[in-house]
């Protein structure tokens, strides 16, 4: 549902960019307005209003109706996250980490020369 959701929120976007893209704007006849006869749709009130301009204006509100559907199922979504202040320890044969190998100490006797003794810590 989410996904399917995403996907049609998308398209509504792209197809309301390129219908505004696509419409003319207010001031379109702005040059004309002052060298005859058609400043009153420079600032006056609009005609009828246009297919893209409906059109427009239908994806918008279905751009909105998507988003806020979006932002409703994104709330109610368990997105899983773990507290790790409040988690608890685990148990380190349960980790999906190889388990820990105890190398042998560099001082073992073998591995010195013959002749050298090993130093003993201070007690």
């Amino acid at each position: 549902m989410y996904q399917a959701l995403t996907i049609i929120h998308v398209l509504v976007a792209l197809a309301v960019i390129g219908l505004v893209l696509l419409q003319q704007g207010r001031g379109a006849d702005a040059g004309a307005g002052f060298g005859g006869g058609a400043s009153t749709s420079l600032f006056g009130a609009r005609g009828a209003v246009s297919f893209l301009s409906r059109t427009t204006a239908i994806l918008a509100t279905v751009f909105f109706v998507t988003s806020l559907s979006l932002a409703y199922l994104a709330d109610k979504q368990d997105n899983g996250q773990v507290d790790v202040i409040g988690a608890p320890d685990v148990d380190p044969s349960q980790r999906d980490l190889p388990p820990i190998v105890e190398e042998p100490s560099a001082t073992d006797e073998a591995d010195l020369p013959e002749g050298v003794e090993i130093p003993q810590p201070a007690e």
